[in-house]
């Protein structure tokens, strides 16, 4: 069954060892990760099946990592000490990739052991409480948005018969041209999608999202929006209250936290 629905951003700069300087100021991201993870650990979930983008992802497949174990590190961020291990649901994936396969939907496998920073970033906050949960993380890929969603409704399908309680997370940072020395630079477009993106998940408004202007997205430089796509599929036709718990972007790149609080 599926417990618990969120969306978090990726950024190492939320983490202390990587950003030490200027860590406070995204403290308002944090608060809100660690809001999200206290809500998580009181659904007290098995498996967290978490939407991320990753290196092995075809454009004409959805990915799932099914490596044992995923290394989680940020050596690439500047903390050579840090090393987490995780490990698949194995049993899940399995039926999943089978199940979505019999229905049409293109399915690979892939055993990335290096976790990718989009699972390792927000596992560090969501994880906090839950040493022994499970984690599949399951990539985007160069399908179009209503395949996106059809993956997520499809798959979801799946967790609510599971006997195991599911978490599920979109993880990504939005727009990457809110500021003159984002990674993007500075576009008008990265705020009007960031906003916009915003209110269509407040408002939990699929329809909206679907329709979402692709220029704009690109313009914005967005990596978040599929993954949310995803989500709001493996949402559909469950009765949920979206709940925006922070929203900024005081490093340029947009940073969305929030919760759909299943009823």
């Amino acid at each position: 069954m599926i417990v618990f629905v969120g969306i978090t951003p990726c950024s190492p700069l939320m983490l202390p060892s990587v950003n030490p300087e200027r860590v406070g100021l995204i403290e308002k991201t944090r608060n809100a990760m660690h809001e999200l993870s206290e809500e998580l650990f009181a659904t007290h979930p098995d498996t967290i099946v978490i939407f991320c983008q990753h290196s092995a992802t075809p454009q004409d497949a959805f990915a799932m990592n099914v490596a044992d174990p995923y290394i989680a590190t940020l050596a690439a961020f500047g903390d050579l000490g840090y090393t987490q291990m995780y490990h698949p649901d194995f049993m899940l994936a399995d039926k999943a990739q089978r199940e979505l396969r019999k229905s049409g939907i293109s399915v690979t496998l892939v055993t990335e052991s290096d976790l990718p920073f989009g699972a390792t970033v927000p596992l560090d906050f969501l994880r906090e409480h839950l040493p022994n949960v499970h984690i599949l993380p399951i990539a985007p890929c160069g399908l179009t948005a209503k395949e996106h969603f059809d993956f997520g409704a499809a798959l979801r399908n799946i967790l609510v018969e599971s006997p195991k309680r599911i978490a599920v997370i979109a993880s990504g940072d939005c727009s990457h041209t809110r500021s003159a020395d984002a990674p993007g630079g500075l576009h008008e477009e990265g705020k009007r999608s960031d906003d916009l993106l915003e209110t269509l998940i407040a408002q939990k408004n699929t329809a909206g999202l679907l329709q979402f202007d692709e220029n704009l997205l690109k313009a914005g430089q967005d990596a978040a929006y599929k993954q949310i796509v995803m989500l709001f599929g493996a949402l559909d036709g469950m009765p949920a209250e979206s709940r925006i718990l922070s929203h900024e972007a005081p490093f340029g790149v947009g940073e969305i936290v929030a919760e759909l609080v299943l009823n």
